[in-house]
This record gives C-alpha cells, sequence and structure tokens, in this order.
C-alpha cells in the first residue's frame, strides 16, 4: 500500500468513527430565575411556606411564632411582616368564655428577612393583631386588634407605637387607600368600615356595610373600594369620594355556602378576584359593570388570595386541605395544589 493510500485510509477511518459517535444529548434549557415568590402564613403550624412560582414547590418552611395570619411585602421587598397572636383560635359561634387564656407575651409582628429566610425580630403590634396595611412609603404599620377594636399605629424603623385609633368592634381587613391618605378598617361585629385619615389619623366617617365585612379592595385609580362580606354572599362598592354605597353584587347566598372573605384586584384594574371560604370557588368580577364575569372551584375553604405581579396567576390559601392552589388566569383552571403547613390563612406575593 502506497503511503498516499495509508493517508486516504486513515482519514476515511476517523470521519466513519466521528459519524458513528453517538450524539451527546443536548442540556435542559435552564429555567428562568424567579423574580418573585408566595409566602403563605400557615396558622395551625405557626410557620410560613415559601413557593419559588417556577417549579411551584415550596422551597422553606420558616417558623415564626404563634398563629401567623396577616402578611405582607415591605415596599422595597426585602422584609416580610408577619402577624402573630397569642389568642387561642376559635370557630365563630364558639363560647369565648370557655377559650383558654391567651399568651399575651406572643403577640406581635415578626420582621423576616426575605434574603436569609429567617425571622430577624418581633415588635409590638398591640393586642391580639390579625391584620394590618403599610403606609404608601413603607415606614408606618396600621394594625387591627380584634380584641381591644382598635388600630394600632406602628413606626417600624423604630418599632415605636404611635398611637392607637378606637374602630368597630371585632376589626379585621385593613387596607390603605391608593393616594395614601387613608386607611380602611372593616368591622365583623359592626358590620362597617371605619374611614381612618392618616394625617390627623381620626376616624373620619363609619360606613355601613352589611353582615360581617371582611376584606376592602381599592381600584388602582381609588375611585372605588370593594367590600366582601362574610355572611350574606355579597360584595359592597363603595365611592370613595362620597364615603356611600352605590352598589351590592350578589355571588350567592347562605344556601350555596358562598361567604366572600379575601379579594384582589388585577393590575390593570379590570378585573376583582374574590375567594368564597366555605363556597370553594373565587369569583371574578368586572369592574366596568360591577358584574360576576366568572366564577370557578379553587380548593377546600379559600380565604387568602394573591395575583402573580403580571396578573396571569392567582393563588389561594385552602385552609382544611393544608394547600394553596395555582390558578392560570387565561383558562381559569387550577394548574397545580402545592402543599404547605396546617391552615394556610394569608398569602404575600413579593416581588424581588
Amino acid at each position: 500500500m502506497t503511503r498516499h493510500n495509508i493517508f486516504t485510509f486513515g482519514v476515511v477511518a476517523l470521519l466513519l468513527s466521528a459519524c458513528n459517535k453517538p450524539e451527546e444529548a443536548p442540556k435542559p434549557p435552564e429555567k428562568p430565575a424567579a423574580t418573585y415568590h408566595i409566602y403563605v402564613t400557615n396558622e395551625g403550624s405557626n410557620n410560613v411556606s415559601v413557593i419559588d412560582p417556577t417549579t411551584n414547590e415550596v422551597t422553606a418552611t420558616v417558623n415564626v411564632g404563634k398563629r401567623p395570619r396577616g402578611v405582607h411585602g415591605s415596599t422595597d421587598g426585602k422584609t416580610l411582616y408577619v402577624a402573630l397572636s397569642g389568642s387561642v383560635a376559635s370557630p365563630p359561634g364558639s363560647d369565648e368564655t370557655k377559650k383558654p387564656p391567651a399568651d399575651r407575651n406572643a403577640d406581635g409582628i415578626g420582621l423576616f428577612d426575605i434574603a436569609q429566610n429567617k425571622m430577624v425580630k418581633i415588635i409590638s403590634g398591640g393586642q391580639d393583631p390579625e391584620e394590618f396595611s403599610l403606609s404608601l412609603d413603607g415606614s408606618l404599620m396600621y394594625v387591627s386588634n380584634e380584641e381591644s377594636a382598635t388600630v394600632t399605629i406602628i413606626e417600624i424603623a423604630s418599632s415605636r407605637i404611635l398611637g392607637a385609633v378606637k374602630v368597630g368592634e371585632e376589626p379585621e381587613g385593613v387596607t390603605t387607600s391608593p393616594d395614601g391618605k387613608f386607611v380602611w378598617v372593616t368591622s365583623e361585629d359592626g358590620g362597617n368600615v371605619s374611614v381612618i385619615d392618616t394625617a390627623t389619623r381620626k376616624v373620619v366617617k363609619t360606613i355601613k356595610i352589611g353582615p360581617r365585612p371582611r376584606k376592602v379592595a381599592f381600584l388602582p385609580d381609588g375611585s372605588k373600594a370593594y367590600v366582601t362580606r362574610e355572611n350574606d354572599g355579597k360584595v359592597s362598592v363603595v365611592d370613595t369620594a362620597k364615603l356611600v354605597v352605590t352598589a351590592q353584587i350578589e355571588l350567592g347566598t347562605n344556601a350555596d355556602m358562598i361567604k366572600p372573605m379575601g379579594a384582589v384586584v388585577s393590575p390593570d384594574g379590570s378585573k376583582i378576584y374574590v375567594s368564597t371560604g366555605r363556597g370553594k370557588k373565587v369569583f371574578v368580577i368586572d369592574t366596568a359593570t360591577n358584574k360576576i364575569d366568572a366564577s370557578f372551584e379553587v380548593g377546600d375553604r379559600p380565604w387568602g388570595i394573591g395575583l402573580s405581579p403580571d396578573g396571569k396567576l392567582l393563588y389561594t390559601a385552602n385552609g382544611p386541605s393544608n394547600d394553596v392552589s395555582v390558578v392560570d388566569l387565561a383558562t381559569n383552571t387550577v394548574i397545580k395544589k402545592v402543599k404547605v403547613g396546617e391552615r394556610p390563612w394569608g398569602i404575600a406575593v413579593v416581588a424581588h
């Protein structure tokens, strides 16, 4: 065999070897990093579950203190605030005189470092704090204290209580108006909403709503407020300029077990999403017409409710089944149920 033939043969052999070599499987594309996380307070297990929205899996469970309920992120997205209570949980209608004594040392607002996924301190939030809202600049917190029928005002940086405002009996939902000038507080027992002027720190109006109001949700422009009414299956619509109820939207009846609880507004303000507790559903209200646009079942007794920043996904905390439903709002279908702690109560969606 000539030198030329030997060379040619070698080249052909190398080419054949390369052709027969199995191709490497392509690497799966990396999942994009989450731009937000979902934080769920678990009232029964005294902890917070952290859900990654790219996988819809719990990535951390952090002990925070007794009966965590209300939960919100700071304006800079670095801190999670959690309402903690030493009062013993009891269902509606139970005999309050037979409850074990409360552990008042357990009352407070937990400050949770989001980067470290850990509690850093607990500050005083008045007696039995349940829900709260922040001032527009994030420096102040307004906390509902159910047992004392007050709203406690806290300066967060100094952990100092600036004062307390007397409101209706059994206050729960607390929401700051979009312009930051007012804080609205629902009174479950009084059936009304107290409107607090944030400049004077006084109630300037008490608006009669209906049986057991729970949550206030404002349109982004602040023109209307929607107030859920647990005990008669309705949502009240309030003109915020006149501070009067202008409409009532019936979602269902007691026979249907429809009990409006939580509410959240879409980013563009075109829709309100309302959880209904034992009714198992979320209702979608068109804010232009105040008509029901859709309803769909999400799970057992949904209460806490939140939206992804782009408004495409909805999250509900389902207490009895210890899970969170993830809903695709393009189709209004549950795409996953994520197991969390015991009796999930509140949901905060915090962008990074």
